[in-house]
């Protein structure tokens, strides 16, 4: 028995979580994936590598179901086929249900990572509506957009990761900002749609398409507009029972009820007011903080609910005895990492646990995007007392550099 699991670029979530997840579960591990020799070199070394990395066309479900069967007769059959890629979650649930596997369901992945159609079932189902618009790629963005409530928020239909997110005060700004994401990544749909003011956070869960558990749920700090790149989190398990209630609605609404999802929202009185709703592990680390304060390996997790068995008993991540703060460091220009401390776990006075993971390495050159892929570090601190935990995170970032030469 293999698990399969397909990817594009490499991850942190699959290097350092999936990889020894399924190491520890005795699963050895196939990659499908469109850049083999980038995850070639990224697995050099590592404790626990796929038993082989295999070109395919993982963005088409019935070329990811044709390669798993042919490769199941070198690797053995598949016990599981999963990815915790945004852009593959529609078409590996659907491969996953052409091989009979366990999974999510393909359209409920759809409608999440399609921004107008998560907008539409929300609406059809009367429990959220948002003003939103699609502006197709040879559409004037002004004249769609000629209705739209300002300030609004304009975005590609399926992008990730506040990628290309911004904010625009009116029609003129709307049209600038569409025509410089399409300069970008050329021929693109985009959805426009009015701003949700509001505190901003998340609401993470698994299930195993019976239950859905949430393990977490985070306060974000923003940083400035017109941009939405993520600053920081803050543990915030208590959630107001009707806005927690109006959610889990709106999730069951889309579908969502398998394996890992990663909601944003807004708090609005009694409401709660998505965002989006990524169908995989809270990103960009959080996932390893989130295992950390909860004492859970939510990879093993994944892993366990894609082989078919049952919800395992999760912590009430209301009752978890801690708080946790995570700060991210980004870079202000394009350019150079020329210095960065080393990565660091270690222990505090006060019951503190600190933690340090370098997003870049030193030496490495990048644009500036406006997002998170402009982070350089990530700093977290576990601890007793909300204060004392951020105090460490603070104290950690003032007494290290990090230099970006342009």
């Amino acid at each position: 028995m293999c698990l399969y699991l397909t990817a594009l670029k490499p991850t942190t979530a699959v290097t350092d979580g999936l990889l020894p997840a399924a190491a520890r579960l005795g699963l050895p591990v196939v990659l499908l994936t469109d850049r083999p020799s980038v995850h070639l070199a990224a697995y050099r070394g590592h404790p626990c590598p796929p038993v082989a990395v295999v070109e395919a066309a993982v963005s088409d479900a019935g070329a990811v179901a044709g390669r798993v069967l042919a490769l199941g007769e070198r690797h053995g059959a598949p016990s599981a086929l999963l990815s915790n890629s945004d852009h593959l979650q529609a078409a590996t649930a659907l491969a996953a249900a052409l091989l009979g596997l366990p999974g999510k369901d393909w359209r409920a992945a759809m409608r999440c990572k399609n921004k107008l159609l998560t907008r539409r079932m929300l609406a059809a189902a009367g429990l959220d509506t948002v003003a939103s618009v699609e502006i197709g790629p040879g559409e004037d963005a002004a004249e769609v957009a000629a209705k739209l409530p300002f300030p609004a928020v304009v975005k590609p239909r399926e992008g990730v990761a506040s990628e290309d997110v911004l904010l625009v005060g009116d029609l003129a700004e709307l049209a600038a900002q569409a025509a410089a994401i399409r300069r970008r990544r050329g021929p693109c749909a985009l959805v426009a749609e009015e701003y949700l003011a509001g505190e901003l956070h998340t609401y993470d869960t698994l299930g195993d398409g019976e239950r859905l558990h949430r393990f977490g749920s985070w306060r974000t700090s923003l940083g400035q507009p017109p941009f939405f790149t993520e600053t920081g989190r803050d543990w915030a398990p208590r959630l107001p029972r009707q806005a927690e209630r109006h959610l889990r609605a709106q999730l069951s609404a889309l579908g969502v009820g398998f394996g890992a999802c990663h909601t944003e929202f807004v708090l609005d009185g009694d409401r709660a007011r998505v965002i989006e709703v990524n169908y995989r592990l809270i990103g960009d680390t959080m996932e390893f903080v989130c295992g950390d304060l909860l004492g859970v390996d939510l990879f093993e997790q994944v892993v366990r609910l894609h082989l078919g068995e049952p919800l395992a008993a999760l912590p009430d991540p209301s009752k978890v005895d801690g708080h946790a703060r995570v700060r991210y460091l980004a870079a202000d220009r394009a350019g150079t990492l020329t210095e960065a401390p080393p990565d660091l776990a270690e222990e505090l006075p006060g019951g503190i646990r600190l933690g340090h993971r370098r997003l870049r390495e030193p030496g490495v050159s990048a644009p500036l995007h406006g997002t998170n892929r402009d982070y350089l570090s990530v700093v977290h601190a576990i601890g007793p007392v909300p204060g004392a935990v951020s105090a460490a995170v603070d104290e950690f970032v003032s007494r290290h550099v990090w230099t970006v030469a342009g």
